[in-house]
């Protein structure tokens, strides 16, 4: 892991096209602006780590475990 110190305002880059800013720091709280190409996510960990489980567990499904699911077509009127 690469440590590096910065001020506010202070960026540093990843590759040719990622950028991160430190915009503002709190007590022991830094906000971060991440700069990067639509195509790159960015996540905070906790939530990719959420996206993982979640695709593990639709990749581990059975096509009749979607029966159950409700089709976006498939509303009751009212």
């Amino acid at each position: 892991m690469l440590v590096l110190s910065r001020h506010r305002d202070e960026s540093i880059v990843i590759g040719d096209n990622i950028v991160v800013t430190i915009v503002d720091i709190r007590g022991d709280k830094v906000r971060l602006g991440i700069d990067a190409p639509t195509q790159i996510p960015v996540h905070r960990r906790e939530i990719y780590e959420a996206i993982q489980r979640e695709n593990l567990k639709a990749a581990k499904m059975q096509p009749e475990d979607t029966r159950e699911m409700e089709s976006p077509n498939n509303s009751e009127s009212v």
